[in-house]
């Protein structure tokens, strides 16, 4: 009857990003603008690259899939921030925890891969040049995408399967605004840690594969651009800015809420804020700002009205 009863626990606690309530009530609008930007901007990006048939390249057709992540990777957290900032009472059941933590880890994971696959992209296009469409062809870029989803499935499928195997009797308090691995772990009422080194080390080795092939593949871009020309290295540098801009803006939270030995709480909930909130508005704008044909596409699009 004891172990039935430590399984018991329906719904957690959020203590979500403040204790004032002032202060909570002060980010409900910037929030909230945020969002509807980060929403807009994803879906928009998204949009533009199905409708215009000249932005129908392999580039482009990741560009809208990382869009489409990123919108769904801020829509698994910010949503329910937003309407807990009206709240005192931050609750979420049980099973829509272990959803969040799914779907968290399944668009992450997904989102590392495609960007490894849009490097490759950018390699073959300024490396190879002349074997870009055969090599980029539509059925591998299909692959390429599928791949990424199919990764960020196993990913986050492995990551629930671990924390459902533990016993939740007693604390239900989440020091955090959404439900994140290592702080429902500490929920648990048994001891976590080899299970924390088994889960860290599951996340750590897929992103660290991702990073090493991403370094890999823009240095090598560099390297060999810079052989061929003067200025080659600021011509690549150029090329491949906005995507070095967007890994940077991903990993660098990610690595320090995940792997960095010393947990502030603060801190990590401001580096949560940035890669659930903040990145996913940046990636297209970045990737707008910085494109030619992206910006002929959208003035066409306005022409048009």
């Amino acid at each position: 009857m004891e172990e039935v009863n430590q399984s018991m626990v329906s719904e957690f606690i959020f203590q979500g990003l403040c204790t004032s309530r002032e202060l909570q009530i002060f980010l409900l609008v910037p929030f909230s603008t945020l969002y509807l930007m980060t929403v807009v901007g994803n879906l928009f990006v998204t949009a533009l690259i199905i409708t215009d048939h000249r932005l129908h390249s392999p580039m482009y057709f990741l560009l809208a899939n990382l869009s489409f992540i990123d919108f769904c990777l801020s829509s698994v957290t910010t949503p329910k921030m937003i309407i807990d900032l009206l709240k005192d009472n931050k609750i979420i059941s049980f099973g829509g925890c272990m959803s969040q933590i799914l779907c968290l880890h399944l668009f992450a994971g997904g989102e590392m891969v495609l960007l490894v696959t849009m490097a490759y992209d950018r390699y073959v296009a300024i490396c190879r040049p002349l074997h870009y469409t055969s090599i980029m062809d539509r059925q591998k870029c299909i692959w390429l995408i599928l791949i990424s989803w199919i990764t960020g499935f196993v990913h986050g499928v492995n990551q629930l399967i671990l924390i459902l195997e533990l016993p939740f009797c007693g604390p239900r308090v989440i020091d955090s605004f959404f439900c994140d691995i290592p702080l429902v772990m500490k929920l648990a009422c048994t001891n976590t840690d080899t299970l924390g080194i088994i889960i860290n080390a599951e996340s750590g080795v897929l992103a660290t594969i991702c990073l090493i092939l991403l370094l890999i593949s823009y240095t090598y871009i560099l390297l060999t651009v810079q052989h061929h020309s003067k200025d080659g290295s600021s011509k690549a540098l150029s090329t491949c800015t906005s995507h070095i801009i967007v890994v940077v803006l991903f990993f660098g939270p990610v690595i320090f809420i995940y792997l960095w030995p010393v947990s502030i709480s603060w801190t990590d909930k401001i580096l949560s804020v940035f890669y659930t909130v903040i990145t996913p508005l940046l990636n297209p704008a970045i990737y707008t700002l910085r494109n030619k044909d992206i910006k002929n596409a959208i003035k066409k699009l306005k022409n048009h009205r």
